[in-house]
């Protein structure tokens, strides 16, 4: 089976703008919650959210880019430029026809969507939608988008796995060629969803931090005092290459995807698993794919999103598949980025690349008391990031519907 390797990366997050802002932020425990600016937020129980700071997109894109693409595009476009110009992938030479992208998004176009939508029940009820609406709103048009731009003819399409969508993207982009289906692709995810629709939603479901009066403390993950996870946005960009590929054009690589593994609770519309019986599943088929051993796994960047259930339920499988290992270094990176929905999992990813390449674990901020079942469990760097040496890391993405997304990446 033929090796996959990681050549490149770029990086659009509520604490950092490109890659080396992005894992800066992450070693230096900074927090990206804010008030939120994008609306009036006075009728809404949660004010604040992770926004993109100092984003602005016409310094990206002319005024008739801007009319086509839908934020979570052009989010997707901005970030993936940032990761084929750190590749040094030479466009000129290589083969576009092996050159694919598999690209994803959980909510697609939905600001373009409630824009549209308002616009005409506000008006006299006539249609006056743009002739780019469809287009906007696709959850699979940033993945055409980005092959149109760069004449990249290979495998393209979108997976949708709610909140593990872009770690399933990275997933099938692995997978696509190890099957020789293709040479590189570009895969990743981007999540444009802070507006009044989706802040809405979540908060009548009862998923969001209602701390107010302390945004950047908001997420706190495994807290015995978590109320909910924080609204992020933005986008995260992966190069997947085949090893011989890379080597032959001198690429520089990150580091090695060696195993994914997807599953379902199967359980619940919204909630995971108590006893984390998907995650298990996720886990164990990753470890199987690498053909490793759990108490080869130095690190784990946990889903984490700081809800009451969903963080307990990803600590008992954590101890299923791994026992009780102080050595076992847990930490969740959506304390400092918040949940970038179908995004987290690419821009964690990234968080666990970068990890081991500089063997330093990022932290959790804000918590404080950790879950006294597992406090003594597992090692959890809190508010500073740690140096260790590390081989294997595993990170993990959940999603409505009990979808499961798993992957285990090595040092190069």
């Amino acid at each position: 089976m033929r090796r996959v390797v990681i050549t490149g990366m770029g990086a659009l997050t509520p604490i950092g703008n490109n890659l080396n802002d992005y894992w800066l932020s992450l070693k230096n425990g900074v927090s990206g919650a804010a008030p939120i600016t994008k609306f009036n937020t006075d009728k809404f129980k949660s004010t604040f959210a992770c926004e993109l700071k100092d984003f602005d997109a016409s310094n990206f894109f002319d005024r008739k880019e801007l009319r086509k693409y839908d934020p979570f595009s052009q989010y997707a476009l901005v970030c993936v430029d940032e990761a084929i110009t750190d590749s040094k992938l030479d466009l000129e030479k290589v083969n576009k026809d092996r050159v694919g992208v598999i690209w994803g998004s959980g909510n697609g176009g939905i600001q373009t969507f409630q824009q549209q939508m308002m616009e005409f029940c506000n008006g006299d009820g006539t249609p006056r939608f743009t002739p780019f609406f469809i287009p906007r709103i696709l959850v699979d048009i940033a993945a055409g988008i980005i092959s149109i731009k760069y004449g990249f003819r290979g495998v393209n399409f979108c997976p949708v796995s709610a909140c593990a969508t872009s770690t399933t993207s990275i997933i099938e982009a692995f997978n696509y060629i190890r099957w020789k289906k293709a040479d590189v692709i570009v895969c990743g995810g981007s999540e444009a969803a802070i507006n009044e629709s989706a802040m809405g939603g979540f908060s009548s479901a009862r998923a969001l931090s209602t701390l107010n009066d302390q945004p950047q403390k908001a997420s706190r993950p495994f807290d015995v005092n978590r109320d909910g996870f924080v609204m992020g946005e933005g986008a995260g960009a992966l190069i997947l290459e085949e090893y011989d590929h890379a080597i032959e054009r001198g690429a520089t690589i990150y580091g090695e995807i060696v195993g994914g593994g997807m599953a379902a609770d199967a359980y619940h519309l919204t909630g995971t698993h108590p006893q984390g019986d998907g995650a298990v599943i996720g886990m164990n088929e990753a470890l199987k794919e690498a053909e490793i051993t759990p108490d080869e796994i130095d690190y784990i960047n946990l889903h984490g999103t700081s809800t009451l259930l969903g963080d307990v339920s990803e600590l008992i499988a954590v101890k299923r598949v791994f026992g009780e290992r102080k050595n076992l270094s847990l930490s969740s990176t959506k304390s400092m980025t918040g949940h970038l929905l179908g995004a987290a999992g690419a821009i964690e990813t990234i968080a666990s690349v970068m990890a081991l390449k500089e063997q330093i674990v990022p932290p959790t901020i804000n918590t404080t008391d950790i879950e006294p079942d597992f406090v003594n469990s597992f090692n959890f760097p809190l508010n500073q990031s740690v140096n260790k040496e590390m081989n294997y890391a595993m990170s993990n993405t959940f999603g409505f519907g009990g979808h499961i997304a798993t992957l285990i990446l090595k040092k190069y």
